[in-house]
């Protein structure tokens, strides 16, 4: 079992910065792909970003590279979500999932935390 804590959300303008914090419990962290997906309004759960258990290896959706940057601590057993230049179409709620394959897919994570909200004004 794997309990995932979101943190890190807030209110900021267009074109500033967030950083998300995704705390985990567990001896295991390590073995797990981690990953950010959000959700706005009334829309559908979307992949962000993954990294893969050594942090080696990292995966964008199209919309955040170049402004998105996903990284680990294994010692911390954490994952964070650095967000810069964020625009209104950013604002969603954004969750962390831990999952044995590296996919974009929600279906391959098993773990998620309850989601931490992020709104972009303009």
């Amino acid at each position: 079992q794997v309990q995932l804590v979101e943190s890190g959300g807030g209110l900021v303008q267009a074109g500033g910065s967030l950083r998300l914090s995704c705390a985990a419990s567990g001896r295991t962290f390590s073995k797990y792909v981690m990953a950010w997906f959000r959700q706005a309004p009334g829309k559908e759960r979307e992949f962000v970003a993954r990294v893969s258990w050594s942090g080696g290896e990292t995966y964008y959706a199209d919309f955040a590279k170049g402004r998105f940057t996903i990284s680990r601590d294994n010692a911390k057993n954490t994952v964070y979500l650095q967000m810069n230049t964020l625009k209104p179409e950013d604002t969603a709620v954004y969750y962390c999932a831990a999952g044995l394959t590296g996919t974009s897919l929600i279906t391959t994570y098993a773990y998620w935390g309850h989601g931490t909200q992020v709104s972009v004004s303009s």
